[in-house]
């Protein structure tokens, strides 16, 4: 006999007791949905408090923790989306690609692949991420008889930094860096400048032998060949070792998991079908407003569709949109309303929800279906995503703090003082309307140009000392391990439920923030 769920708090000051399916709703998220006892974070003190909360709003408390090394913590999800570490890179045109999504997912995360990229291209993305290699990274190919300008263009498609010049049978031949190219007419082809002196490696080496083969021949990187001697990546000292302490997030036959979004007008079953028989892995339905019948209709025809996948929906900020959406076949929640980098919605509108609390109150609630929540939005540091997780969400959704890395897609250009940088926009931004409605009439474009929120444009730096994706990847879970160790918790479901939370002010906030010179 199932018993009463237990609340520690509930963010509106009501309790909470599981719930049935709604008559005449028998949807399958409802079928088996279990009545347990489940356990969520604990405030410090046990106190209410009366008003929504930030990320910046709570801090964690350190608890009696048996867990030896941060390594053992397992960081995979819950949720059914397969990833190994709890990062999804949202759905923006500016930075969810295929070399986003490459990397991403060899390190165990998530890309969503935007709503409004044409169907066709979305179905080549994902054939090409799901064709990389686990270890390997994919290599910039160039041809002895390319120019320097060639070559300087594409090298920053790529953090590690290095284009392999192969003949015309693909065996490399040689290699380029940014070194090479510094001070070297752009006409110069690259047999020219390129070094010859290759270390090669086996395209199926173990990455620990890759490691100590690049350290021993203080090579920073070096081209993988096939048994033919063809290229089939290359590898970094730092990428063999990243091969050693993350899992790949891979589908059932092996390959890079990659998701992908649809929206709710237009032929959203036609579009789905095609993703789905393209085998995108995770189905995203999403729009700014999720709680509207325009998302519930277009749930129902997506389940009609009987996906094997997981479907996420979204954006919502309450209970009652997580109740809805499941009850129209949502697996999993998205949730977040205004509090993205790029986002205007509260400032134009009013409307939102400070995160954690939608995400404590949503993840709550969808837990008494068996169902999952994403955090989408707010992220600045670390310690975000640890508070996400610890208050229940099963994955965190990244937008503009990955736009400013090599991996995302734009053009990265340099400003005044020669300071790199990437350009990042809002997907309800007049420049995203634009590239979403380019096959409408101009009267229709012009109209809804009008209805901006969210930033056009603005530059994200790429941080000198972690200007990759992974750099950001191993700071974020370097922090979130690190939290559950504190909270004594060996896996994120553990987390969500050890988790001791408390308040504080501005003041305190602040004390926690390190001090980058002396204060004397």
């Amino acid at each position: 006999m199932g018993t009463r769920t237990e609340f520690l708090w509930a963010p509106s000051g009501r309790s909470y007791e599981p719930r049935t399916p709604c008559p005449g709703r028998s949807s399958p998220s409802h079928r088996a949905a279990p009545r347990v006892r489940i356990k969520y974070v604990r405030f410090l003190h046990d106190i209410k408090p009366p008003h929504d909360l930030t990320y910046d709003d709570v801090f964690m408390v350190p608890r009696h923790s048996t867990v030896g090394s941060r390594q053992s913590v397992d960081l995979s999800s819950p949720d059914g989306s397969g990833t190994t570490i709890p990062l999804v890179v949202a759905n923006m045109t500016a930075i969810a690609g295929r070399r986003m999504a490459e990397t991403v997912a060899r390190r165990g995360g998530l890309v969503v692949i935007p709503q409004d990229i044409p169907i066709e291209v979305v179905t080549d993305v994902l054939a090409w991420v799901k064709s990389r290699h686990h270890v390997l990274d994919t290599p910039i190919v160039l041809a002895p008889h390319q120019t320097v300008a060639d070559a300087l263009a594409l090298l920053p498609k790529r953090a590690h930094n290095a284009g392999v010049v192969v003949d015309e049978n693909r065996r490399p031949v040689g290699v380029v860096t940014d070194r090479d190219l510094t001070g070297v007419d752009r006409f110069t082809q690259l047999e020219v400048v390129m070094s010859k002196d290759l270390l090669l490696l086996d395209a199926d080496i173990d990455p620990r032998e890759a490691f100590n083969r690049l350290d021993g021949a203080n090579r920073r990187y070096a081209p993988a060949v096939d048994a033919e001697g063809r290229l089939a990546g290359i590898l970094t000292r730092t990428g063999a070792l990243r091969a050693t302490l993350y899992t790949p997030a891979t589908d059932a036959r092996g390959r890079l998991r990659v998701a992908a979004a649809v929206g709710i007008n237009g032929d959203v079953a036609g579009k789905a079908k095609q993703l789905l028989d393209a085998g995108v892995d995770t189905l995203v339905i999403d729009t700014a407003h999720g709680h509207q019948e325009s998302m519930i209709s277009a749930l129902k025809l997506v389940r009609a569709l009987d996906p094997e996948v997981p479907v996420v929906a979204g954006n919502i900020v309450s209970a009652e949109g997580v109740k809805d959406l499941i009850d129209a076949g949502a697996d999993i929640i998205k949730v977040g309303v205004g509090p993205g980098a790029m986002c205007t919605t509260r400032m134009m509108t009013g409307v939102g929800r400070p995160q954690f609390s939608a995400v404590l109150e949503c993840a709550a609630e969808a837990r008494k279906y068996g169902k999952h929540v994403w955090a989408d939005g707010g992220v600045r540091h670390p310690r975000d995503v640890a508070m996400a997780l610890a208050a229940g969400a099963s994955n965190v959704m990244i937008g503009s703090w990955f736009a400013g890395t090599y991996e995302s897609p734009g053009d990265l250009q340099h400003d005044a003082d020669g300071r790199p940088y990437k350009e990042s926009y809002g997907m309800a931004s007049a420049r995203a309307v634009r590239n979403r409605t380019s096959e409408e009439s101009a009267y229709d474009r012009a109209r809804k140009a009008l209805f901006e929120e969210g930033i056009s444009t603005s530059r994200m730096f790429l941080d000198p000392t972690r200007p990759g994706v992974e750099d950001l990847i191993d700071m974020i879970i370097a922090g979130v391990r690190s939290s559950c160790t504190y909270a004594g918790a060996g896996s994120l479901e553990e987390f969500a439920e050890k988790a001791v939370v408390g308040i504080q002010s501005a003041a305190g906030y602040a004390e926690g923030k390190p001090l980058h010179a002396s204060w004397s």
